[in-house]
């Protein structure tokens, strides 16, 4: 209450949003749609363990984020006492630092140093626990401009010799594949992508985070790679003899079977993150420094190879394995987002839950441009998108912004209509509603013989009518013939939000997919007429 109370005379803008775990989405899409840290602020007990999911989201993807949270009173420390939480503890796992502070005069240096944290080097959460009586005790301790952390240090540039090899590998490489991960999109890397793309006629791909660091309509863009990446991806993952990981970490959705994962490939590993050195995969050449400084020292370094047979084998590949989806049988989920891609032309800035939905959309639509792509991966947290959508709607008014969910995760954190409401936010809401949670209906109809369990949504609601409670406009797509029609309408209305909702097939299944576990040539391309065996792999 003290800071609270200290806002109402502040520049501060506070958001006061419907849960705490929307509020932490909601800092998160505003960081990850601008550079800057999201900030949040909770009540001690409940309100500050209801943000350890989106605490776990924003760690493992790497987006900046400071959190506030009140406690009890120092002397009832450890005492049970009402709201008591040991939120340090709780949240050690899924911060990058944390904070109790005990001492009003270690505010001013706390707060500097968790915003140093948060935004440097590797990006990530950092909480802290104040409690009461510090929060409203005088503090007559000096702003601090300057951070003295002993022991902590942001890689730059990189190893100058682990360059070069890395330069002469990358010039005599037949079939070199460039892997774009979330670490060129933080660093700004996609312009040097690009060019080294183009300087050595090399295909780019970019796991389900990198899109967007290079415009994935750039025609050396091969799209996603991993377990619902496109096929020709895929393809030439399995074939090319080096890869180049760039501020991508060769998470498990990516490599499959890790002993199979390109046995015969050179493997360069750019990272900010000492720690992921050989956490997975064992490169031949690792550098530890900034994506995008490490790619402008790379650059004058590389000489251009012959690979117009390679980038030939792609194209076949491209045409042989494209996209594609019935057009026959009722409302299809691909449909529907292809058009959108049609609708906003890569402009706008696309945030998205977790399920079918997000895997169709990492397929279908087409990030042109950095920071414009928002979705929750290593978490694979639902409810993200929408508060996500919200929070990047604050930070960019400038820009359109779609949030992509299903009808499963848009229940978890649907109260947040109510913010968007109030603030008349021109964000627009599409679920997905097939009336299932969908990815693991797939997965029990494909690996547990259709026995299905726990994932039909019966009693949704109608979520056309759920908007117009909350006075938000909302449409509702339920023929083909009307999916260009209602998205561009959605698209074209500025007045506050509008929700749509897209009344597609129940029983859908999403295609290119590799098994859990499986190498990555063992892709299955479309519905197996055999059964397949249960993954090993979590879903």
């Amino acid at each position: 209450m003290p800071i609270f109370d200290a806002l109402v005379d502040s520049r501060i803008k506070l958001i006061l949003t419907r849960h705490e775990q929307g509020a932490t989405h909601m800092a998160d899409g505003y960081a990850r749609a601008t550079g800057r840290t999201g900030v949040v602020l909770v009540t001690s007990g409940p309100g500050a363990t209801n943000t350890i999911t989106g605490l776990l989201t924003a760690h493992m993807d790497s987006a900046p984020m400071v959190v506030l949270c009140g406690q009890q009173i120092t002397t009832l420390l450890g005492k049970d006492a009402f709201q008591e939480a040991d939120v340090t503890g709780l949240t050690y796992g899924v911060v990058k630092h944390s904070y109790l502070v005990k001492n009003s005069g270690d505010i001013p240096r706390v707060t500097r140093e968790a915003f140093h944290l948060a935004n440097s080097g590797r990006p990530g959460p950092v909480l802290i626990d104040l409690p009461k009586d510090v929060t409203q005790a005088p503090c007559d301790a000096a702003f601090v401009d300057d951070v003295h952390l002993p022991g902590y240090s942001v890689p730059g540039r990189g190893d100058s010799e682990a360059i070069a090899r890395a330069a002469e590998h990358l010039s005599n490489a037949k079939r070199p594949l460039l892997y774009v991960g979330n670490g060129a999109v933080i660093s700004d890397a996609g312009k040097a992508v690009v060019t080294l793309a183009e300087k050595l006629r090399a295909p780019i791909v970019n796991s389900l985070l990198g899109k967007g660091a290079a415009d994935e309509n750039h025609p050396l863009h091969l799209g996603m790679l991993g377990m619902h990446g496109t096929a020709y991806a895929n393809k030439a993952v399995v074939a090319c003899d080096l890869i180049m990981a760039i501020g991508a970490r060769w998470d498990d959705r990516i490599t499959g079977k890790v002993d199979e994962f390109c046995t015969d490939a050179v493997k360069i590993h750019i990272d900010i993150d000492p720690a992921e050195y050989n956490k997975i995969i064992r490169p031949d050449i690792f550098i530890e420094g900034d994506a995008r400084l490490v790619l402008d020292d790379l650059l004058p370094l590389v000489e251009p190879g012959d690979t117009t047979e390679w980038l030939r084998a792609c194209d076949e590949w491209r045409k042989k394995y494209p996209l594609k989806y019935p057009k026959q049988g009722g409302l299809r989920a691909q449909h529907v987002l292809d058009r959108l891609d049609a609708v906003t032309q890569g402009q706008a800035i696309i945030t998205t839950d977790v399920g079918q939905h997000q895997m169709w959309a990492a397929q279908f639509l087409k990030a042109a441009s950095n920071r414009h792509w928002i979705s929750s991966g290593g978490a694979g947290t639902m409810g993200f998108g929408f508060p996500a959508a919200i929070g990047a709607q604050f930070a960019r008014p400038d820009r359109k912004v779609w949030s992509v969910s299903g009808d499963g995760g848009f229940q978890m954190t649907e109260c947040e209509l109510a913010t968007a409401a109030i603030h008349k936010l021109p964000v627009k809401a599409l679920i997905i509603n097939n009336n299932f949670l969908g990815m693991v209906r797939q997965w029990q109809e494909l690996f547990f013989e259709n026995r299905l369990s726990g994932v039909h949504l019966e009693g949704n609601p109608d979520f056309v009518k759920l908007a117009q409670a909350y006075g938000i406009k909302a449409l509702r797509i339920r023929r083909p013939a009307d999916v260009n029609r209602i998205l561009q309408e959605a698209h074209d209305y500025d007045e506050g939000p509008c929700v749509v909702v897209a009344e597609v097939v129940q029983e859908d299944n999403v295609f290119p997919m590799i098994p859990a576990g499986a190498p990555v040539s063992g892709m299955i391309v479309e519905k197996p007429k055999y059964k397949l065996e249960k993954p090993t792999g979590s879903t």
